[in-house]
């Protein structure tokens, strides 16, 4: 009798130890993140808002009202997704520009600041250049003349002014540094000082820089592999904001795209689009029906996408989502081509060009294709999507052996492109 006890406590362990593993990937869980799906509707006032708001008239001189109101936009957007705040907070901020007699050049960069949240970044670029003409707030203009060059493509001149901004004990110093590794395929070097910065932030006992240092270090995290990493600084900068949509946004991604629980990360995105309206998540949302074979939802969430965007408030900000839609969802070549043809001449990156040589390929003029990823791309950037648009231009140009050189590095990659992607790699 006491060997069959035994046997059964046996089989019990093992059975116990296989549930366990039943799902070796598991990261994530529910008793983590259901405290923060709570539908609250992003902050759009604030009584700070309401006091400062008041005192501004149509005939208006009160400099000081139009900053802080203009800042006070600014966050709304950032809380609720809205457009409409974006704009509000750029016309504030032109109203303040054109009564200001002094504190032009901050003016002029949060005007700045404004256009690439907005992806105009050629205005962004010309504002950017009037604050420096300023002397006043030198570092604040060279740091954003950094971030405009680096949107822009403009490399050499984004590295001058990286150079001239040399302070390692400095939080925004780090944070581009990071970024410029992070441009050059360094990945480790990016990471390494991120995280220095993330430590800054911490020291600073100031919210919005640690809630943006956590949710860049969580997204430099996913990207190399260490998912468990990623996840502990999503769920520290919600402990910071409960209801920041991109912390969200990003543990949905972990669930779906490492996870592979896919009606999971669309109850976690369906908690958050109830109450923040950015179009990408919509597309998200559509990309995971897809992946459950769900058209009805793909469709109404598709449908919702394109519903937002076709705000022209919204402007170029959605151009490359469009593109790719355009190429591989609804086959509209000519819209495809024509915007991103509009793309590349308002943001000439190995990106944009990318694009404009993956609808190249699939209007059928591969050599053309070819010769754009050879002039602009190749070499010049390591973004995943854009990879797989070369790989697919090497094949149906017969550079096989450039072709699966990439496929083995995108197969490193499947993770950040999402399961959809693990067919078309294969078939490289």
């Amino acid at each position: 009798m006491s060997r069959n006890y035994v046997l059964i406590g046996i089989l019990l362990i093992l059975l116990g130890s296989c549930d366990l593993s039943e799902n070796p990937d598991k990261i994530t869980d529910k008793n983590d993140y259901d405290k923060y799906l709570v539908a609250n509707h992003g902050k759009a006032t604030s009584k700070y808002f309401e006091i400062w708001n008041s005192k501004i008239r149509p005939d208006s001189s009160q400099l000081m009202s139009f900053g802080i109101v203009g800042g006070e936009y600014e966050r709304f957007f950032k809380n609720t997704g809205d457009i409409q705040y974006l704009k509000k907070a750029e016309a504030v901020l032109r109203k303040a520009a054109d009564i200001a007699a002094i504190g032009k050049a901050g003016i002029y960069r949060a005007l700045a600041r404004n256009y690439i949240s907005q992806h105009r970044f050629k205005e962004a670029l010309q504002f950017a250049d009037s604050a420096r003409a300023f002397n006043s707030g030198v570092e604040a203009s060279q740091s954003l003349l950094f971030d405009v060059h680096m949107e822009l493509g403009n490399y050499n001149m984004a590295k001058k002014y990286l150079d001239s901004l040399k302070h390692m004990s400095n939080f925004g110093y780090l944070i581009r540094l990071s970024k410029w590794n992070d441009h050059l395929g360094d990945l480790g070097t990016a990471i390494h000082f991120m995280e220095k910065a993330t430590k800054k932030a911490k020291s600073s006992n100031n919210e919005a820089l640690q809630l943006w240092a956590y949710t860049n270090l969580a997204d430099f995290y996913g990207h190399a592999g260490r998912i468990e990493d990623s996840y502990s600084y999503y769920l520290k900068a919600l402990e910071i904001d409960s209801d920041n949509a991109y912390a969200k946004k990003g543990i949905a991604w972990i669930v779906f795209s490492h996870e592979k629980k896919p009606e999971e990360a669309m109850r976690i995105l369906d908690s958050v689009t109830k109450t923040y309206s950015a179009p990408d998540y919509f597309l998200l949302k559509a990309e995971i029906a897809g992946y459950l074979n769900d058209d009805l939802k793909r469709l109404i969430n598709l449908d919702q996408y394109f519903k937002l965007v076709s705000n022209p408030a919204y402007g170029n900000m959605y151009n490359r989502y469009n593109i790719s839609i355009y190429v591989d969802e609804t086959g509209q070549l000519n819209k495809a081509f024509d915007l991103a043809q509009k793309e590349v001449e308002l943001r000439p990156t190995p990106e944009s060009y990318g694009l404009l040589a993956y609808t190249y390929l699939n209007k059928g003029e591969k050599s053309k294709a070819r010769q754009i990823i050879e002039a602009n791309v190749e070499g010049k950037t390591f973004e995943p999507k854009v990879l797989m648009y070369v790989a697919k231009i090497y094949k149906a140009t017969g550079a096989i052996d450039k072709a699966k050189k990439l496929k083995n590095e995108l197969s490193q990659a499947i993770y950040e492109l999402g399961p959809h992607a693990e067919k078309s790699i294969a078939n490289l």
